[in-house]
């Protein structure tokens, strides 16, 4: 028996990184998931990395800052699981490359922005009417940063995109607390993934991760499977009396 055996779940951002590994951790505890990415063949190679978990795991490629591409995934969960939908991961996210704040292209800020925060709005617009029209539970995990509450010099503008998630999460839990809808984030230290490099200039180097572990007391970055074990729990009927939280996976970054 799995920790989500029959849970029905959307996870964005699953083509790479944490959304890679959630899908797989999730999927290998029972759940079906939907895995929502713009780039096809990375998302189908997830599909793939978790063929043989007792979880069936779906591919959907959409633009999560449209309206109608979330309108589509509801649609699309809902058939694929028999009309159930009980977890919703908001992972997808990007970075600016780490550089002087007036010096971040306007273009760049409106993406991060775009990317980051508009998809918890478009996802709550969309799915939670379904939920109360159903009178239905229901849960959304959001990947906010601790560089939220620990923000640093050079990338300012993010931090401040996941200032928002963080704020939206806790809002929107005890907004919908009366209609059992939960809302909880997860705050990761920076990752072994494609944005290591973002947040040291555009370039991963030996003395760049250097100083990035210099800042994280049990010295070591975040890995994908630590993000994936929180959401596990999170998603699990284990944690079905938190909400409004914010868990800091970090290595101890926030205390340092």
């Amino acid at each position: 028996m799995g920790r989500l055996d029959g849970k029905s779940i959307v996870v964005t951002g699953a083509g790479a990184g944490f959304g890679r590994a959630i899908v797989q951790k999730l999927t290998a505890e029972g759940a079906s998931v939907l895995g929502v990415d713009i780039n096809t063949s990375e998302n189908e190679k997830t599909v793939t990395l978790c063929s043989a978990n007792p979880g069936k795991a779906h591919a959907f490629t959409g633009d999560i800052t449209l309206e109608s591409s979330w309108r589509s995934i509801l649609s699309t969960v809902l058939e694929k699981n028999s009309n159930r939908l009980d977890v919703v991961v908001n992972c997808a996210g990007v970075v600016h490359l780490a550089g002087p704040s007036h010096e971040i292209a306007e273009e760049e800020f409106e993406r991060v922005f775009r990317v980051n925060v508009k998809p918890l709005y478009l996802s709550t617009k969309v799915i939670v009417p379904w939920w109360k029209e159903n009178k239905v539970p229901g849960l959304f995990v959001n990947l906010s940063s601790i560089s939220e509450p620990r923000p640093r010099p050079n990338l300012v503008w993010y931090a401040s995109s996941k200032g928002a998630v963080t704020v939206a999460t806790k809002g929107l839990a005890a907004e919908y607390a009366v209609d059992q809808i939960r809302y909880n984030c997860i705050r990761p230290a920076v990752g072994e993934t494609a944005m290591l490099a973002a947040v040291q200039g555009g370039i991963d180097t030996p003395e760049g991760r250097k100083k990035v572990l210099g800042t994280i007391p049990l010295g070591r970055v975040c890995q994908p499977a630590d993000v994936a074990n929180m959401v596990c729990f999170l998603a699990s009927d284990e944690a079905n009396y938190i909400t409004g939280a914010a868990f800091d996976v970090d290595g101890g970054r926030g205390v340092s």
